[in-house]
């Protein structure tokens, strides 16, 4: 399998199940605007094509991950500014994170996308400047690693923990349950 993605958080996924990959990261341009459902599958779609085209033969996995409050998106912030606008506007409210996960395999894709809620706690000057000065923010949809010193921003989630770190396992099993070796 190649995993069409840059991100570190997915290839550790990938590692911690066991499943044999190689990473090829797509030369793509991702959308930042529309239905945040929508455009996380139609992202993960590009993602997958792009390497599918230049490897044929092989299946290939795209996944794109947003963060949504209704259909406002947080992308990767792209300055602490930014980092610090985000993380305030998911202060003391509930978000969405979607991935969009698209398998590609003799020419036939699969798509499907997972939506898990995240609270974050109320965020105060001295938690804010805390989490920036660690410029995890940094390539993260929303500002945020919940896996790192952001889990100190949450206060609950509902869903699939492993979609927040970048890849929904259960879902990636709904569309290629052939990845896990048989019991």
């Amino acid at each position: 399998m190649i995993l069409a993605s840059a991100s570190p958080q997915r290839r550790a996924i990938l590692e911690q199940l066991g499943i044999a990959f190689e990473v090829v990261v797509p030369d793509v341009e991702e959308l930042v605007a529309g239905p945040p459902h929508e455009l996380a599958i139609e992202n993960a779609y590009r993602k997958a094509a792009a390497v599918a085209q230049a490897h044929p033969d092989a299946r290939v996995l795209g996944v794109d991950t947003i963060v949504a409050v209704y259909s406002q998106i947080y992308g990767k912030p792209a300055d602490r500014d930014g980092a610090a606008a985000t993380l305030a506007a998911l202060a003391g409210r509930s978000h969405k994170v979607i991935s969009g996960v698209c398998v590609i395999e003799d020419g036939r894709h699969r798509t499907a996308a997972a939506t898990t809620s995240v609270r974050f706690r109320a965020l105060d000057q001295r938690l804010l400047d805390w989490y920036l000065d660690s410029e995890e923010w940094r390539g993260r949809a929303g500002g945020y690693a919940i896996q790192g010193r952001g889990a100190a921003l949450v206060t609950a989630i509902e869903g699939d923990y492993l979609n927040v770190v970048g890849l929904p396992v259960v879902t990636l099993l709904e569309l290629a349950g052939d990845l896990l070796p048989p019991v």
